[in-house]
């Protein structure tokens, strides 16, 4: 039972060694995010940040958490791992904005078959990049090395976020009437939703390169275009709901448009798309005429090129395109709210 060489946890998988080296990587750049609210630094079991003074009468947390999903198939074939973390951020923070809350901070979670320090490092150059777009503080996360449950060369990269509104200014719905407008924010792509359907399509049918260049798609790469990050609508939004009575707000992910939108829509009410307002991205297209997929199932799964729904009345939707119009940022009259 004896007649073995002592075995160390290297020896099973873990290298406590390069987590170390890791963080020292890192601990810089996630520096760059903080903000005087941030009470503690890399390295500590806990992150701290505080309220006091925060400018809210009845100040409420709003939470957030996601993951990349299979995008990160994406990022493991091109070897580019520097644009995910923005994604991990954007699929959280945007949803806690659809209540008008600021974002705070934001913690995320590597786990990995065998930790490499220098992809650790990639991966926290985009989470930190969407920190700052998202103007919240990094201020912890977690790396586990877990050999056995990833592939080689493989990883999850998942997200949590914590941020603030006024409970008398929160954005829930509840005020939305029919006669309504519903305007939607461009999204960049296809942000991180519908990948499953994008590699069985793409890779497993037609057996594309993740470096073929696509005459459709501009004669980018086929990974370039795949990879581009989600948009992170924090700014924008934090502007409209400071100078605009907003009903609604709703993040468009999975589910589409008429998916993610309803469920902001109070009962007694229905929603009217007003498709072919917009112009969808050309990726959705390509994607679309290789699997020979329905509209219907297109509309189910994918963004088509709206990430994120504003519901205001009629006068405040003319006010707010004129604003963002003012500002150079795209909009688009997409729908109408409805009696049933």
């Amino acid at each position: 039972m004896n007649d073995i060489s002592p075995i160390t946890y290297k020896n099973a998988g873990v290298d406590i060694d390069a987590g170390e080296r890791a963080v020292e990587l890192i601990k810089d750049k996630v520096r760059r995010t903080f903000s005087p609210r941030v009470l503690t630094d890399l390295g500590g079991f806990s992150g701290l940040f505080t309220l006091k003074d925060y400018p809210a009468a009845e100040p409420v947390l709003v939470s957030g958490t996601d993951s990349v999903g299979t995008k990160l198939k994406i990022a493991f074939m091109m070897n580019k791992h520097d644009t995910v973390g923005i994604d991990a951020v954007a699929m959280c923070v945007n949803d806690a904005i659809t209540c008008g809350a600021q974002p705070l901070f934001f913690l995320d979670y590597i786990g990995t078959g065998k930790l490499r320090p220098e992809t650790v490092s990639e991966i926290l150059d985009g989470v930190v990049e969407g920190c700052l777009q998202a103007r919240c503080a990094l201020i912890g996360g977690e790396m586990a090395e877990m050999p056995g449950i990833y592939a080689e060369g493989e990883y999850d990269l998942v997200g949590f976020c914590v941020g603030i509104a006024d409970r008398s200014k929160i954005i829930d719905g509840s005020t939305i009437r029919a006669g309504d407008v519903v305007l939607g924010l461009p999204s960049s792509g296809l942000h991180s939703n519908g990948f499953s359907l994008v590699r069985k399509v793409l890779f497993d049918i037609h057996g594309f390169e993740i470096n073929k260049k696509i005459d459709e798609l501009g004669g980018k790469a086929l990974g370039e275009i795949l990879l581009t990050p989600t948009r992170i609508y924090v700014d924008v939004i934090m502007k409209l709901k400071e100078r605009f009575p907003l009903r609604g707000i709703a993040h468009i992910t999975g589910g589409g448009l008429v998916g993610n939108i309803i469920r902001i829509i109070p009962k007694g009410l229905a929603l009217d798309i007003h498709w072919g307002n917009w112009t969808i991205p050309p990726v959705f297209g390509f994607i679309q005429k290789a699997g020979n997929i329905t509209d219907e199932e297109m509309r189910k799964v994918f963004n088509l090129g709206i990430g994120m729904a504003i519901i205001a009345e009629p006068e405040t939707a003319k006010d707010i395109k004129k604003y963002l119009a003012a500002e150079g940022r795209g909009c688009y009259e997409i729908g109408a709210v409805q009696n049933q």
